[in-house]
């Protein structure tokens, strides 16, 4: 997903389709999973773009995007219920005060125009060079009160849902970390589905939309909830097993993908997914199985936009069943496991899990560290998150030790990369 098929074209070469493209894209992004079950994040969501190769710019690229939000021929939302984000300027590169302009210019009060560092609007590159610059968001207000003095678009309170960014490519990152002016302006915008339609559609989060309707339906019918349970948790359940098996079953069916649970890269991806709504699954009471009757209600929803997903089913529901029975069994041992160190530990007295015993049960046997803190607390322990970190951080060192001699030459900065990206990873 994103830009990364059309680099060569952001630096100058000639696209088949023209210098102003638009499309609709498919998109898994895991940066932020800890967040899924909130009103608005997912990993697997569409998103609508727009893109200037050399064409357009600011002024133009605003001023649609203002056009396309606020026309009663369009989306028609109240322009005092927008507002946006524009770069604050740094050591490399200035203050954005053409986008403010502009947007005011077009409507959008001074008080609402908010001015955010790097890591709230600058977009790229996309590996460690590249095209990049410069963005500017634009948020719902949604009417909920602020969190304090200090909110604003880009707080996750909840007050302000980004739904669209132009990004304005006007810079290159070269091999001395240098961002230096590119032979052309580009523009790549983003618009994600899930939060445009709950926005439009007034529902209170992205989870309540139609999009994720029967899903939603199909969990509950599979659910049997314990008596007692914290409702917040049922809730974030119900949400992490509707988003994670949507974003696994389109990885799985996608065509081009060839992606399979694994230890490894994206195959380590689509396995953390799988295995989070197993684990979810179990606290909610689902029974083993559900993973192949989400995938079904998922392909029955999209298969008129996306015919991949009844084509591919079969091959999915193997894939799938295999994931599930094999963490399932992975669990079943891991709670032994973990029942069994409990025990020793009340016979004397204690009531705090070791970070390396924690480790220990994530790395041998499989067990997430965020169940062991779950059932800790439930038995009334604590864990040594602290020491669980330490004795992760020495694996990893272990694991780039280990690993650097299998790369040669031009593959040596992609270890280090595959090192960064990846956890210790469990054994079965």
């Amino acid at each position: 997903a994103g830009m990364h098929p059309l680099v060569p074209y952001l630096l100058g070469h000639k696209h088949p389709e023209g210098t102003r493209l638009t499309d609709v894209q498919k998109c898994v992004r895991t940066g932020d999973i800890d967040e899924v079950g909130d009103d608005s994040h997912l990993t697997f969501f569409e998103m609508l773009g727009h893109w200037s190769l050399g064409d357009y710019f600011k002024e133009d690229a605003i001023r649609w995007s203002f056009e396309f939000l606020t026309s009663a021929d369009c989306l028609g939302i109240p322009v005092e219920k927008l507002a946006v984000s524009v770069f604050a300027g740094d050591e490399t590169a200035p203050r954005d005060e053409e986008s403010a302009r502009i947007w005011e210019e077009c409507g959008i009060p001074r008080d609402k125009i908010f001015f955010l560092p790097r890591k709230n609007n600058w977009w790229g590159p996309a590996g460690l060079t590249g095209p990049c610059g410069p963005d500017t968001e634009m948020f719902i207000d949604t009417g909920k009160p602020k969190c304090g003095p200090y909110c604003r678009p880009g707080c996750h309170c909840g007050k302000y849902v980004e739904i669209w960014n132009d990004v304005f490519m006007q810079y290159n990152k070269n091999e001395e970390g240098k961002f230096v002016p590119l032979g052309r302006h580009n523009v790549d915008t983003g618009m994600g589905v899930e939060r445009t339609i709950c926005m439009m559609s007034g529902a209170p989060t992205v989870y309540d939309t139609e999009i994720f309707a029967p899903i939603m339906q199909a969990i509950d019918d599979l659910a049997h909830v314990p008596a007692g349970m914290d409702p917040a948790e049922v809730l974030k359940a119900r949400r992490v097993i509707a988003d994670h098996m949507r974003t696994a079953t389109f990885i799985l069916c996608d065509p081009k993908g060839g992606v399979k649970p694994g230890n490894v890269g994206a195959n380590y991806v689509l396995r953390r997914l799988i295995r989070r709504a197993v684990r979810f699954a179990r606290m909610i009471g689902i029974a083993p199985g559900f993973t192949l009757k989400l995938a079904e209600v998922v392909c029955r929803k999209y298969k008129h936009v996306y015919p991949e997903l009844e084509a591919n089913l079969a091959t999915c529901k193997l894939d799938l069943e295999a994931e599930e029975a094999r963490f399932n069994r992975t669990l079943d041992k891991g709670e032994a496991r973990y029942n069994k160190v409990v025990g020793a530990l009340k016979e004397h007295g204690q009531t705090r899990i070791s970070g390396k015993l924690a480790f220990e049960l994530y790395d041998t046997f499989g067990f997430p560290f965020e169940m062991t803190c779950e059932m800790a607390a439930k038995d009334g322990l604590t864990v040594d998150k602290a020491g669980f970190d330490e004795a992760n951080r020495k694996h990893q060192e272990l694991s780039r030790t280990t690993s650097a001699g299998s790369f040669k030459a031009g593959l040596q900065d992609n270890s280090a990369v595959v090192t960064r990206m990846h956890t210790a990873t469990p054994k079965s």
